[in-house]
């Protein structure tokens, strides 16, 4: 698929950008530009190895010094009982790189469907969240209105179906945002995620 062989350059492009500086601004900006309701029906219907699925991300904590994000991930058909639920936190890791640190919640249940308040998790303190340690997204600045980045290697452990680690890559746009998250074994065979690429989920809403 043409899209999914640009998404491979974009990465690879990243690389050589990935001295591009960052500054306060510019964590603000991808902040905002991660802010949304998203989803992937359209590539869904282009390519049936891809689900119709809709990611929400919202702001939370908004007194923080850090940028907190508040993310549910489910089924179009079935949004109510989200797959994926995780709290993300940006800060500057260096010059010229962004990391957004990434937890679950414990009794993470209760929470569903927070992303339609105006501050979600408001009453949740920072010990009820547990870290994914190694599963941080880092994360360079291609242009203004573009970042790029990945996990590190495979230092984000994973079991699911039989993995033993994970990666992500994504590509951020101010209209869209590409998700490749992949799960392998001790050998390094893939045992779940998409295959031929990653998944791209377009904006439909900004909140």
């Amino acid at each position: 698929m043409k899209q999914l062989f640009i998404l491979l350059l974009l990465f690879s492009f990243s690389q050589i950008n990935a001295q591009n500086k960052i500054k306060e601004s510019d964590l603000r900006n991808l902040y905002n530009l991660m802010i949304g309701s998203f989803s992937s029906e359209n590539q869904s219907k282009q390519d049936s190895n891809y689900f119709d699925i809709r990611l929400k991300m919202v702001p939370m904590w908004p007194e923080s010094e850090y940028y907190w994000l508040y993310v549910e991930q489910a089924m179009a058909s079935n949004e109510n009982k989200p797959y994926r639920q995780r709290v993300y936190r940006l800060s500057k890791l260096n010059d010229t790189t962004i990391e957004s640190r990434v937890y679950t919640v414990k009794n993470g249940e209760k929470y569903y469907g927070e992303w339609k308040l105006e501050y979600p998790l408001a009453n949740l303190t920072i010990d009820s969240l547990e870290e994914r340690k190694g599963c941080s997204i880092f994360l360079n600045k291609i242009n203004k209105d573009e970042f790029s980045g990945s996990t590190n290697k495979n230092d984000c452990e994973s079991t699911l179906k039989g993995a033993s680690y994970a990666t992500s890559f994504v590509n951020i746009y101010p209209d869209m945002l590409i998700s490749w998250d992949r799960g392998f074994d001790k050998d390094g065979n893939q045992v779940w995620g998409a295959v031929n690429g990653g998944y791209i989920f377009t904006k439909i809403e900004n909140y």
